[in-house]
């Protein structure tokens, strides 16, 4: 190895600070290696080691390592490879592993690093299949490979490395192999945590300085800062969304990518001449309770916003759960107050409530201890889950969270993909943008333990589609044509979500609405039309379960699920089997090829063979008992007040929300253009949120039969004309689908508030 680099020497003073603060990062470094708390992560640690250590072939052949990863012409293999050797030599630094002190340990790594250098990922090499291998996965694992080494690397085989590194990853603006696209989102902050450690291994400053102004985009003027808000394209949307790849809605993979890396990087750096001080970084420190806590059902990451990465055997809802609670205690750690408090608590909350993959069961060595300190500390209180009605338009998805319950809703439109199928992931993921529901209780396994392998994939749940057999997707995102989908939230916990759903290569059309109460979901559909010759079914429910739906008069009830309030319900109970590598064949995700079994209760509505304005209307009471749902549909607390094409709406108490999918009038309420609206009256109160879920009207007048005189407060987009039948304008253009709210007093005085 002739290769040197000319950044190792001289440098100046910290690097041995900055490499001793990497070496705990990836080992958990400073524990009490005698504290039972330990043994667990330890030993899962070391016996995995000693797994590879022993499958791992003489570092001979050059086209294998491992006999299940061949090497030759698999870059995805490759970065397996290196992430098995991180591993080990993560064990070999870990103080109370059997591989701690074992000098034969990071020689084998050595050599096989070697190999991998000289035959399958060096400077010299193009890249070929995904680039992602060669500038992010490989490198993110060989950079903390040759940290952890250390010495153990001489300064010829570390500069060869190196430079394999800043070929394909040099810096975190660019891509290496197109260099006009310039980095963004997850991808960025996944490259500047290499080049952080990168700059370590080889004790750069300059390498370490372009990690730091990589996250803010100095290149470039900030343009694709991660700390910055976006109004298109990949990052952060102020209201909380997170995109990537332009058009879908990633928060629960590339973005808890980006959540981690950044937590990472700044960890690393803090303290050193190279800390992030960017004003900017409160984006994502401000993301944790907006962007993550909203999706986050008592440990489990939902499935709604983890895209393609759903289909990914080892990578279920809990696993993506952990890595959240891992990112935030780690960010919790330089995070200034009030952050670092709610951060701690709601790790602790996510922790405590999370039974169906318990954290300390499964967290490593650094995650143990970051979550011991949390736990442990009396001042910290356990945070429960965010209760309320979160609405995120830049992405098309919609989170209802009650106490013991929470309701998703998966959309799409022109602007949002209904689904991302690349890289041989999400093979049979047709629906799930198309107004799919996700339904969380205590059963915490529905969607994590082998549903997407077992499902019926044209039976998703809340999708109204046609039965048409499909080919597998590939390389394919799809955005369809219809501009209408979102929502509007009236006091952060009631609300409405429509969408008009355009058929994937069908005649199919319909629109669908639903309407968020405190202890019931409502979802209407209408216009539904079809001309292809096939039958054409909405589905309520598709549950994993051993319960068999009971059906009432109007009503059904499933055990351990809820209540559903419907007429003309179908039943079908079912033993489905299905594997992983059917939905997912990735080069590094593959799925299992042995076969997997969930029974399933599926409730759905038929709407026959080409329908003609066919429509559907269900309640959903998530946890209620039979009894309870009996009574509900024979008081009918609940009323739909319209369900046709033009306009969708329910009525409960003082309570009303409407989709107008066109100038219209019901129950009192008018709007002269469409909209989604929510009206809540008390004796004293009306209150009123409006939104544009198409993004195409500029503004709609809103009439409410009922004397409005005063104004207690208004959104500066609202204008009110007071009087016995109020006349309430909302300026909708250029508000990108967000909700305008205006409070009105029945009396002309204005009271407070608060004053209900």
């Amino acid at each position: 190895m002739e290769h040197s680099d000319a950044s190792r020497a001289p440098a100046p003073d910290g690097f041995d600070a900055l490499r001793a603060t990497a070496v705990d990062l990836l080992t958990g470094g400073g524990i009490d290696v005698s504290d039972p708390a330990y043994a667990r992560p330890l030993a899962a640690l070391s016996e995995t080691a000693a797994t590879w250590l022993t499958a791992m072939t003489p570092a001979a052949a050059p086209a294998v390592l491992w006999p299940d990863l061949a090497l030759e012409g698999r870059p995805g293999n490759v970065t397996g490879s290196h992430a098995r050797l991180r591993l080990i030599a993560t064990a070999w630094a870990t103080p109370g592993t059997a591989q701690h002190g074992d000098d034969s340990v990071p020689a084998r790594v050595v050599a096989a690093l070697d190999l991998l250098h000289e035959h399958h990922y060096n400077e010299r090499l193009p890249e070929t299949g995904n680039w992602w291998f060669w500038e992010i996965g490989t490198p993110a694992e060989l950079s903390r490979t040759c940290v952890l080494l250390g010495d153990r690397l001489d300064a010829g085989r570390l500069g060869a490395y190196l430079a394999a590194i800043d070929r394909f990853c040099p810096d975190a603006d660019r891509r290496a192999g197109y260099p006009e696209a310039s980095e963004s989102g997850a991808n960025r902050a996944d490259k500047a945590a290499i080049v952080a450690f990168r700059g370590v291994a080889g004790r750069s400053a300059e390498k370490l300085a372009l990690a730091r102004d990589g996250l803010s985009d100095v290149r470039d003027g900030g343009r694709n800062s991660v700390f910055g808000y976006v109004s298109s394209g990949d990052g952060f949307y102020r209201d909380g969304s997170f995109i990537q790849h332009g058009d879908v809605a990633y928060t629960g993979s590339y973005g808890l990518s980006l959540l981690t890396a950044v937590s990472q990087t700044l960890a690393l750096l803090s303290g050193s001449a190279w800390e992030v001080t960017d004003p900017g970084r409160q984006v994502v420190l401000d993301a944790v309770e907006r962007s993550f806590a909203p999706f986050v059902h008592d440990g489990l990451l939902m499935d709604t916003v983890r895209g393609r990465a759903a289909t990914r055997q080892a990578f279920s809802d809990s696993v993506a759960g952990h890595g959240v609670i891992g990112a935030v205690l780690l960010l919790a750690q330089g995070a200034p107050e009030p952050y670092r408090s709610r951060f701690r608590g709601l790790a602790k909350g996510w922790i405590e409530r999370g039974k169906r993959r318990p954290y300390l069961e499964h967290a490593d060595v650094r995650e143990t201890r970051l979550a011991i300190g949390a736990l442990d500390d009396k001042t910290v209180e356990a945070a429960p889950g965010p209760i309320g009605l979160f609405v995120f338009p830049s992405m098309d998805r919609v989170v209802h969270r009650r106490p013991g319950w929470s309701y998703a809703v998966s959309m799409s439109s022109r602007r949002i993909a209904a689904y991302e199928a690349i890289n041989g992931e999400n093979l049979h993921g047709w629906y799930t943008g198309d107004g799919m529901t996700y339904l969380y209780n205590d059963d915490l396994a529905q969607f994590g333990a082998d549903f997407w392998p077992t499902v019926n994939p044209y039976r998703l749940p809340g999708v109204t589609a046609d039965t048409r057999v499909r080919e597998d997707l590939s390389f394919r995102a799809y955005r369809p044509e219809n501009a209408c989908a979102g929502g509007a939230v009236l006091e952060d916990q009631y609300g409405v979500a429509a969408m008009e759903l355009i058929g994937d290569g069908t005649s199919l059309r319909a629109r669908k609405s639903w309407f968020f109460l405190e202890r019931a979901v409502v979802a209407l559909g209408s216009g539904i039309n079809a001309s292809d010759g096939r039958t054409v079914e909405t589905v309520v429910e598709n549950r994993a379960t051993d319960a068999t739906p009971y059906i009432g008069d109007g009503w059904a009830h499933l055990a351990g699920v809820g209540g559903y309030v419907l007429e003309d319900a179908r039943t079908h109970v079912e033993t489905r089997t299905g594997r992983w590598r059917d939905i997912n064949s990735g080069d590094d995700t593959a799925g299992a090829f042995e076969p997997v079994t969930r029974r399933y209760a599926t409730l759905w509505i038929d709407h026959g063979v080409n329908p003609v304005d066919a429509s559907y209307a269900y309640l959903v009471l998530p946890n209620a008992s039979r009894e309870l749902t009996r009574i509900y549909r024979g008081k009918r607390p609940v009323r739909v007040l319209a369900n046709t094409p033009q306009v969708q709406a329910v009525q409960m108490k003082g309570l009303l929300a409407a989709t107008f999918w066109a100038a219209g009038a019901v129950g009192g309420i008018s709007a002269d253009a469409p909209c989604v609206v929510v009206v809540r009256r008390t004796s004293s109160r009306i209150l009123l949120a409006v939104a544009d879920p198409s993004r195409t009207v500029d503004s709609v007048t809103i009439k409410i039969d009922r004397p409005g005189r005063g104004v207690v407060r208004a959104d500066d987009t609202v204008s009110v004309q007071p009087g016995g039948i109020p006349a309430i304008t909302v300026e909708l253009a250029g508000s990108l689908g967000r909700t305008h709210t205006v409070e009105l007093s029945v009396s002309a005085r204005r009271t407070p508030p608060d004053d209900r």
